[in-house]
């Protein structure tokens, strides 16, 4: 009859897996931005969305559109794409406000693939 000796000393993965935390996973996620917006070479564009309230929408004839621009472009790039489109946008450019992912945005501010870009002309009325 074998006799049964101790089991030897299970090892330890406690330094290989680590439970994952929220920072953790944020660093995934960052990295994986990351690469993603690095995969975008200079030469290549963006898709956004571009939406259309009030008179600008008036002006356009469209709630909204598409547009391509380069990467790297700028919500001012983008109204000066939008102008030569539609050149009626003209009559209300200097008084545009614009949103960026439903926050207001500055013209400098950089377009990303997938961002929607609100057109938002002055409202007047009582």
């Amino acid at each position: 009859m074998s006799r049964l000796s101790a089991p030897e000393e299970a090892p330890s993965y406690g330094r290989l897996l680590r439970p994952f935390t929220c920072d953790s996973l944020k660093d995934v996620f960052k990295r994986f931005e990351d690469e993603k917006s690095h995969e975008l070479e200079e030469g290549s564009s963006v898709g956004i969305k571009v939406l259309f309230f009030a008179r600008a929408r008036d002006l356009t004839g469209l709630s909204d559109v598409r547009l391509e621009v380069p990467f790297g472009s700028t919500a001012s790039d983008c109204l000066k794409e939008l102008t030569v489109r539609f050149p009626g946008l003209e009559e209300i450019r200097q008084c545009i406000v614009l949103a960026l992912n439903e926050e207001y945005a500055s013209e400098s501010t950089v377009i990303k693939e997938n961002d929607e870009l609100a057109i938002i002309p002055p409202i007047s009325g009582g």
